[in-house]
């Protein structure tokens, strides 16, 4: 007898959190950019960058109880913590963004570290200084954390910069996973209307980082560097096609850091399941196999998927299919097994 969907452990691995009360970084630093929180009325706050307005969020983006409850509501067992992508501060003086990025992690870790059977943490660094982050990657590892979430580009930088290099081969020795998310997003300046930046750049942003990995050599040269990327991989799957043919018609741009074709890589990382779609979904699932796409929901907020794994568990897929999508890619990707969350 088929075990009942809701039943089958279920692991979220892109939700996001914020402490509730942030400092006022923009004094302590003497320079603004910084995120705070206006907590205007119960249980719901603003963010806010400086004295401009940037999104409105509830409790459940900051109280661990109030994510608990919905988790029930949702059948999901387990969320996987990062911050909120504005967070990252790659934008700020190094040593502001190290201590911004101790913060964040050490409450994601005290988290963690309340309920280890249903959180697991992912900390943010100081990309903008390579030294310091991998410094803050060894304390994520001793608090408890187990991986990292990045942006797909760190400022100027794309992810197969040779400077950020030694920042994945640190997550390689230390086993920390890499989550990959859209952040500051290209063009857009060109892009001001109908939230555009968030339906047309987000997805590019992904196929960024994707293709930046794959042609700079970084999956090559770190083949035990596990790294999933969110929103399904953005754009990258629908042109994989577009992006083969032109390594083969122009290897002399394309082939100029890594011979080996892109399509050589696919099923070597992992992709979250957000595309909103039961097409898409199947289409990356045979793209990547079920063992490399893992339920993730951007939770808690409106682009993300509003009822936690009901693409995954109106798809009609065997059991296999099924429990690799709802938490075993999720398991191989962070290095975890079921043991720990039961």
């Amino acid at each position: 007898m088929a075990q009942p969907l809701d039943d089958i452990l279920t692991i979220d691995i892109h939700t996001h959190i914020l402490p509730k009360d942030i400092p006022d970084f923009k004094s302590r630093f003497g320079y603004g950019g910084f995120i705070h929180l206006d907590h205007h009325k119960p249980c719901c706050a603003r963010m806010m960058k400086d004295d401009h307005f940037f999104r409105e969020i509830e409790d459940n983006c900051w109280d661990a109880e109030a994510r608990l409850k919905e988790c029930g509501h949702h059948h999901v067992d387990v969320q996987v913590l990062s911050t909120v992508p504005v967070m990252f501060s790659y934008w700020a003086k190094p040593h502001h963004a190290m201590e911004v990025a101790r913060f964040i992690n050490d409450h994601i870790a005290e988290i963690v570290d309340r309920y280890p059977k249903r959180f697991v943490g992912l900390g943010t660094l100081p990309m903008q200084s390579p030294e310091l982050a991998i410094e803050e990657l060894e304390r994520c590892k001793k608090i408890g954390l187990r991986g990292i979430e990045i942006g797909t580009h760190i400022n100027d930088w794309n992810l197969d910069a040779p400077e950020l290099f030694p920042v994945f081969e640190a997550c390689q020795e230390l086993d920390m996973a890499v989550f990959v998310h859209p952040w500051d997003m290209m063009s857009k300046e060109k892009m001001p209307k109908y939230w555009l930046p968030w339906l047309v750049g987000m997805p590019a942003e992904s196929s960024l980082a994707i293709c930046s990995l794959i042609f700079g050599g970084v999956f090559e040269r770190l083949p035990n560097l596990r790294v999933a990327i969110a929103h399904g991989g953005g754009s990258f799957p629908a042109t994989i096609g577009r992006i083969g043919h032109g390594f083969d018609v122009r290897p002399d741009l394309c082939a100029v850091d890594n011979p080996v074709h892109p399509k050589e890589y696919l099923g070597k990382f992992w992709l979250d399941s957000l595309v909103h779609d039961h097409d898409m979904l199947n289409y990356i699932v045979k793209l990547m196999g079920s063992d490399k796409v893992a339920l993730g929901t951007d939770y808690p907020f409106p682009l993300g998927e509003l009822s936690p794994g009901k693409l995954i568990k109106t798809a009609g897929y065997d059991t296999a299919t099924t429990e690799n999508l709802l938490h075993g890619a999720a398991l191989s990707w962070l290095n975890m097994n079921k043991s720990q969350f039961k």
